[in-house]
């Protein structure tokens, strides 16, 4: 395929939504970016601002911000679903209706619905079981696609023609996109991930050692892997950019919402407080709800989340949560290598 301009949706004007369409519209294509709010929606047709997520900082020429849903849709060769896990349903059933044949639909959503334990793929196959469907992850800051930092991300697809529509249409000097078929993999690593860099902040803010820091991450990718692969993930996905990169950048950078919700549980502020300071969504909330349980149905050990769960939503005292960490059974560090016990 050319480099030629191409009708490029995003549904979603979040921090990730309109730093994707800021890219898109850096390589030449015409990107319809629909968003609920019509005041952001002038500024960024006017002004080329987002003003609710990133004041001062100027978008490229070609983002055509709309509240018109359906005629976003239609407008689009490719369609790309930047909005939170909980209204990603509801979003998709209402833009299905102007879907029309041989449209390829990428989400970028990174959590779980709770009720039957969808991801975003899932739910794209269940509302278009015509359509080519995929999922892009990686170590993406919003912030600093905007800023055109060297970045790379993955998009997983069972379609080779949609992998290749997306290498395309997004690749350039400072982005990278690099292909997988392993589509769960890759969306269940980038769901997975929020729970651990909210682990993380809360490291960070007990002043906790780099030994401690390198602990958690390892750690997590062994629990978050083990998970993964019980569902049906290969477990070299979590080798690559979706799994240990994704998981590094969230787990290391005050950037990240999940990362700050963890810092301010490190302080001793409520989850509430947080969510309301935070302005934001931060998936990793919910996702560690939702994966606690399923692997409490499923019989997968995951230490880090059952201790996480018990701070938030049991009020369990860190200090204790801690001890009962470090008195557990040592086990192999590879299970893959050496069984656990």
């Amino acid at each position: 395929m050319s480099k030629a301009s191409q009708g490029v949706a995003v549904l979603g004007g979040g921090s990730f939504g309109t730093a994707l369409a800021a890219v898109l519209a850096d390589n030449g294509h015409a990107v319809h970016l629909w968003l609920r709010d019509p005041e952001v929606a002038e500024a960024i047709n006017t002004r080329n601002e987002n003003p609710h997520y990133f004041p001062g900082r100027k978008l490229p020429d070609g983002i055509h911000a709309t509240t018109e849903l359906l005629a976003c849709v239609e407008a689009a060769e490719t369609v790309f679903v930047s909005v939170p896990s909980k209204a990603f349903r509801s979003v998709v059933k209402a833009a299905v209706t102007a879907a029309r044949p041989g449209q390829y639909w990428v989400s970028t959503a990174k959590g779980v619905e709770p009720e039957g334990f969808h991801l975003m793929s899932a739910i794209l196959e269940e509302e278009l079981p015509e359509d080519p469907c995929g999922v892009l992850s990686g170590p993406n800051l919003a912030s600093e696609m905007l800023d055109r930092c060297l970045t790379a991300t993955v998009i997983a697809s069972p379609h080779e023609g949609l992998r290749k529509r997306v290498q395309t249409l997004m690749g350039n000097s400072y982005f990278r996109v690099y292909a997988n078929t392993d589509t769960y993999g890759v969306e269940l690593a980038g769901a997975l991930k929020n729970i651990y860099a909210i682990v993380s902040g809360l490291a960070a803010a007990l002043k906790m050692g780099e030994n401690t820091r390198a602990m958690l991450m390892t750690r997590s990718l062994a629990e978050m892997s083990r998970f993964a692969v019980s569902m049906g993930a290969n477990p070299m996905t979590f080798m690559g950019l979706a799994g240990v990169g994704d998981l590094i950048v969230t787990c290391s950078s005050s950037k990240s919402r999940n990362y700050r919700v963890g810092y301010q549980l490190g302080q001793g502020r409520t989850l509430d407080d947080i969510v309301s300071h935070l302005g934001q969504v931060a998936e990793g909330v919910e996702t560690l709800k939702t994966v606690h349980f399923k692997a409490l149905e499923m019989g997968v050990d995951m230490p880090l989340v059952t201790a996480l769960y018990k701070i938030v939503y049991e009020q369990s005292p860190i200090e204790d949560v801690i001890r009962s960490l470090m008195s557990r059974q040592q086990s192999s560090d590879v299970e893959f290598i050496l069984p656990r016990e």
